[in-house]
């Protein structure tokens, strides 16, 4: 009997990665490749979808042979992906007829507007959960029909298809055999309907999107096709797909209602459990599906903040502050406080519970005393401070006490951050041993559908604690943090 181990596929904005997982949930190997942004215009953001392709496969196999093991020797794969980002592409050629538009991509925000403007808010929250923005893709599939000559024509005539990263990956891998998406990607397209769990015909006359384009949507944990590709000699079964923050949220082992996962990464993504009833916030948060496993589907509220990481990159690259991100920790630690200095990185514009795609960040309280050392801090600060205002509205709109905070992404190893959070939020922060919960959410869902794992108790015990953050100021103290941040983000113009 050959060992064998489940190959997960994480494509992300920027870089796509192949992690080969064993039965215990540890990483055996990992592959990773950057790859290009365009920026056309201001606040266009595209991939080259055939560069994502060919990255993606270039890292598996990759992975492979640095394991030194054949790929008869993988049981299946999982995938994950930036979610939202949009491909359109010629159904007989296999051939983009356009760059992917990415997530972070606003050209579409005059029409997010007007849509507004004509109050199509409710009819679309109701049906999709979603806030009206240029973040999901219907407005990206609509654009590329009517700026593209000939699409639209092309696209009613059955010649054209549109996918998510998911989607597009699974119909190269399977050479064009399987044309699919799971329920948590396709929730994300403000085209399908959360309750009935089918593409919603009068959102796709709303946008004019011709249906045919459109994926079959499956669960997040059964069989999607196998792999044609000359990049693997046998036929590898695709088991389990999710959207990077639903897998992030599975990785952590978030099952039960009222769990809640903090993602730091460029961004901050907050999802909580919800059950198995949809919540619809009150509060400009996202109602999502989690995953369907079988016939059961889970729900979360999500918030997203668009700028975490991001903001000590910006430090990092436009500041001069440091030389290595690693160093901010440092730096803010070298001072009590921010200062009276707040930071709000309202880069491209403010994400939930705000929604204010016009704002741009701000730094207020600045006097002769202020160091870079007080900038980094309320840099940091505003991390946790936008992550504070997701949780708080999610604890409205749930009516639940969030008690514990897991946290997993690349910035979670600022430990003075974690600290920050746990403080502001006067929760536990809860620092798991493997930090890359989206790609193991993935390999998760792609070995259960195959009785890799048994499970979930199988695969629940190997979620492991890697440290605990508590809070160590009094209430009073993290609330005038909290009081100077609102009253800085109530100075920015409202849309």
């Amino acid at each position: 009997m050959k060992k064998k181990y489940i190959l997960a596929l994480d494509q992300g904005t920027t870089s796509s990665r192949a992690i080969i997982y064993d039965k215990t949930g540890a990483v055996m190997s990992v592959a990773q490749k950057e790859f290009k942004q365009y920026f056309p215009k201001p606040g266009w953001v595209e991939h080259n979808p055939e560069e994502i392709y060919t990255s993606q496969i270039s890292v598996a196999a990759e992975a492979i042979a640095k394991m030194g093991i054949h790929d008869q020797n993988i049981e299946a794969i999982g995938i994950t992906n930036q979610r939202e980002t949009t491909v359109v592409w010629d159904k007989a050629t296999g051939k983009p007829v356009y760059n992917a538009i990415v997530w972070q991509d606003r050209r579409t925000s005059d029409y997010c507007n007007r849509l507004k403007k004509e109050n199509r808010q409710d009819l679309i929250k109701k049906k999709t959960g979603l806030e009206i923005d240029a973040y999901f893709s219907a407005t990206k599939i609509k654009w590329i029909l009517d700026n593209v000559p000939g699409a639209r024509k092309r696209a009613e005539n059955g010649e054209l298809l549109f996918g998510t990263i998911d989607t597009w990956l699974i119909w190269n891998l399977t050479k064009g055999k399987n044309f699919v998406t799971d329920v948590s990607n396709a929730s994300r397209t403000m085209l399908f309907n959360i309750h009935t769990l089918e593409w919603d015909k009068e959102l796709l006359s709303l946008f004019d999107i011709p249906e045919p384009m459109l994926p079959e949507v499956l669960s997040n944990s059964e069989l999607y096709g196998v792999t044609d590709t000359l990049i693997f000699s046998s036929q590898i079964p695709i088991t389990g797909v999710a959207g990077d923050q639903q897998a992030a949220l599975f990785g952590q082992m978030c099952l039960e209602e009222g769990m809640v996962k903090n993602t730091y990464g460029t961004g901050c993504f907050i999802m909580l459990n919800t059950g198995e009833k949809p919540v619809i916030s009150e509060h400009r948060l996202l109602t999502t599906i989690a995953w369907k496993l079988g016939d059961k589907v889970s729900y979360a509220l999500e918030g997203s903040v668009f700028i975490g990481g991001a903001v000590v990159q910006w430090l990092r690259d436009e500041m001069i502050f440091f030389k290595d991100a690693r160093q901010s920790e440092k730096l803010a630690a070298s001072v009590p406080d921010s200062g009276g200095v707040t930071f709000v990185p309202a880069f491209t514009g403010l994400g939930a519970p705000y929604w204010n795609q016009d704002a741009r960040g701000m730094i207020y309280g600045i006097t002769r005393g202020t160091s870079r050392a007080h900038i980094t801090r309320a840099a940091l600060e505003a991390i946790a401070l936008q992550s504070y205002d997701v949780i708080k509205a999610m604890e409205k709109d749930a009516s639940v006490t969030i008690s514990t905070l897991r946290v997993d992404g690349g910035a979670t190893a600022n430990n003075l951050l974690m600290q920050i959070q746990a403080d502001l939020l006067q929760t536990n922060v809860q620092r798991p041993v493997n930090l890359e919960s989206t790609a193991l959410g993935a390999a998760y869902l792609a070995g259960l559908a195959t009785g890799y794992w048994n499970n979930f108790e199988a695969i629940s015990n190997q979620w492991k604690l890697e440290k605990e953050f508590r809070p160590l100021i009094p209430e009073s103290e993290a609330q005038k943090i909290i009081d100077q941040w609102h009253n800085t983000v109530a100075m920015i113009p409202k849309n």
